[in-house]
């Protein structure tokens, strides 16, 4: 792959690499989309701090290859509030999170979505829209596509009712990306995950949902071994295989 150019700043926020596994395989076919929600109601939630420290985890594992992961050929982080309808915002390449720890991506994270810089609302369709139009501009048209919200799923445009703003969200622009697409929504609620399962409009693309109490369990002690190397963490692999990274089956919603 080659070497993106991205802002000076990234320099400051990384620091130098420590790599604290061996080698990984070479990366597969997979391409990765990783969006944050950065929206007062979910940056004020119990779960946003969960849900870094866990997004730290499971970037360092598929980008080492660790517990059978498959390393993405891609993979983009980027936040999906807005100040504005349909404003786009910076998408952090997987250069960012090679050779680096668990402790050092968290840091990272925490550094590209501070608290003190929420947006007041959740635009899922200007987040859908950019990768998109990244696929198109890298050449990675028909390569499987894995896009994974951290997000309570509530939507803030679209109209009046809650359906009408469910049925708002726009997945169009990633139908004919891939035949392998799925969009993994973690940190909902049993029924915003409904409605994105019944009311979201699609054909191709699939829809998976994690509530959040069942993603706090990934903490657990009886997931995440106490005093154990995290390379080593073979309950929390399967966990995130089964509970994160599972493959639905389609379902056409129209």
């Amino acid at each position: 792959m080659h070497a993106l150019v991205i802002p000076a700043l990234l320099g400051s926020l990384f620091g130098p690499a420590r790599p604290d596994s061996a080698t990984p395989p070479p990366p597969g076919r997979l391409v990765m989309f990783v969006g944050v929600d950065i929206s007062g109601s979910f940056m004020d939630g119990k779960y946003f701090d969960d849900s870094i420290e866990f997004l730290a985890r499971y970037i360092h594992a598929h980008v080492n290859g660790l517990g059978g992961m498959e390393i993405p050929s891609a993979m983009f982080v980027g936040s999906i509030g807005g100040v504005r309808k349909d404003e786009p915002k910076t998408l952090f390449p997987i250069e960012a999170f090679q050779d680096r720890t668990v402790e050092q991506i968290e840091t990272t994270l925490r550094e590209m979505f501070p608290r003190t810089r929420q947006n007041p609302f959740t635009d899922y369709n200007a987040f859908f829209s950019q990768v998109a139009d990244m696929v198109d501009q890298r050449k990675l048209i028909m390569k499987p596509l894995s896009i994974v919200l951290l997000t309570d799923g509530e939507p803030d445009l679209g109209g009046g009712t809650q359906k009408q703003r469910f049925r708002s969200i726009a997945l169009k622009p990633l139908e004919n990306l891939s035949r392998n697409i799925t969009v993994r929504l973690l940190y909902t609620d049993a029924v915003t995950a409904k409605n994105w399962r019944d009311e979201v409009p699609r054909k191709r693309v699939k829809v998976w949902t994690q509530d959040a109490i069942v993603m706090a369990e990934w903490k657990s002690p009886k997931t995440m071994l106490p005093d154990k190397p995290f390379p080593e963490q073979e309950k929390f692999f399967s966990w995130v295989r089964d509970n994160v990274d599972f493959q639905p089956r389609l379902r056409r919603v129209d």
